[in-house]
């Protein structure tokens, strides 16, 4: 006999998109228009998870290279 799953939903958070969508809003995530700095950071910090496979147990790593980077990055600016 071949067992079922019910499906399992992978959604987390507030719901803050599903509210966004209804009200006809585009999503942002807390804070992104409030600190480009941090958007930016947690940007680089994905595609540098992205490079290496998602592998877990790097992620404060990645977030520090990426604050590392874009800290760089502005301080050229200004």
């Amino acid at each position: 006999m071949k067992s079922t799953n019910a499906p399992v939903s992978k959604s987390k958070g507030n719901g803050s998109s599903r509210q966004a969508r209804e009200s006809g809003q585009p999503f942002s995530s807390p804070g992104s228009d409030d600190c480009p700095r941090e958007q930016m950071i947690a940007e680089a910090a994905y595609y540098r998870a992205q490079q290496r496979g998602f592998e877990p147990g790097n992620e404060m790593s990645d977030w520090l290279q990426a604050e590392a980077d874009v800290e760089a990055m502005l301080g050229n600016i200004h």
